[in-house]
């Protein structure tokens, strides 16, 4: 066997291998998946911006009581 050879075998199982997986990600099976990390960035973050309020609101309270 050549060198050759060897690296075009190499190719196609890897090319066969880049198929598959391309084959797996866009597969029905998938699809439940990625529509609910395609949601995320669109999810409510009210529990965050509270936090955030009363984070602030407690700032503003200790800057009071010291001047």
């Amino acid at each position: 066997m050549d060198i050759n050879n060897l690296r075009s075998v190499i190719t196609v199982l890897l090319f066969l291998i880049f198929i598959g997986i391309v084959w797996w990600a866009y597969s029905d099976r998938r699809k439940q998946a990625y529509d609910q990390a395609a949601r995320i960035p669109l999810d409510d973050d009210s529990p965050l911006a509270s936090e955030a309020i009363s984070v602030r609101q407690g700032n503003e309270k200790q800057e009071e009581k010291t001047s």
